[in-house]
Parts: C-alpha cells; structure tokens; sequence
C-alpha cells in the first residue's frame, strides 16, 4: 500500500504534465482570437491560463514528492495523507479554475486545493525532519536538513 501511494504520485504527475501539454494546445488553437474568452486580458481567460499551468506545477509538485520518498524517506500514516492531499489538490486546482472563469462568485472553492497542497507540503516537510532525527539518532552524519547551527 505504502510504495503503491507513492507510484500513483508518479504516474499522476505525469499525466499532469501530459494534461499541461494538451491544454495548452487546446488553449493555442484559439489564442489568435482577439476576444476569445473575452480577450487576452479578461478573468475568463486568465483563469484558463491558470488552469492550463496548474497541470504542470502541481504535476511537478507529485514528482517531486516522488523524488522524495524514492531517497529513503519512509511513507507512513502522514505520508500516504500527503500523498494524496498532493493528488487532490491537483485534481481540483484546474477544476476550481475553469469554474471560478464561468461563476465568479464561486471563489471560495480555491479553498479546497489550497488546504490540500499546504497539508501536503507540511507533512511532507515533517515526514523529511522526521527521517533526518532518526538518522541522527542512529549516528548517521549525512542528515542534518532541519538542524540549526
């Protein structure tokens, strides 16, 4: 189950990348358009482009979290919860984005996604300083990430 919450962070952020290319040839198809969503500079279409780059950070974000449990940090209780707060926080970033372009009034829903990738980072950033003390306390020199000087 462990190493299995970590796989879908990598094969989720690569379809997040492949999302990220689509989109933005979706989105170039149409860019010529002067008042295509409204113009270059209307919130419809700023929030399209948001959506569009969404795929890419938040994919790149899954894939560094990857990264992360691949050098040996191990992945417990938190780090399955911010493995898939990490992967829910990218699944309704875009989608919270194409919405908020056609209901502005709905903005609170940024609320969702945002909570989820802060609780990730968190937990990610504890589950890091909690591997680097148990390799200090085993003796070993090469952790020292979260010590101060």
């Amino acid at each position: 189950m462990k190493a299995d919450a970590a796989h879908l962070n990598l094969l989720f952020a690569w379809l997040w990348i492949l999302f990220g290319v689509l989109s933005g040839m979706i989105l170039g198809l149409f860019f010529h358009r002067e008042h295509w969503l409204g113009g270059y500079g209307s919130f419809r279409r700023r929030m399209y482009r948001l959506a569009h780059i969404s795929f890419f950070g938040l994919g790149a974000l899954n894939l560094l979290f990857w990264l992360t449990i691949q050098r040996g940090v191990p992945l417990d209780s938190l780090g399955i919860i911010a493995s898939v707060a990490f992967i829910l926080g990218g699944v309704t970033m875009p989608v919270c984005c194409v919405l908020m372009a056609h209901f502005p009034k709905a903005h609170f829903l940024f609320g969702l996604p945002v909570c989820c990738l802060i609780i990730a980072g968190a937990l990610s950033l504890l589950l890091i300083c909690r591997n680097d003390a148990r390799l200090l306390s085993a003796g070993s020199p090469a952790a020292n990430t979260c010590q101060t000087p």
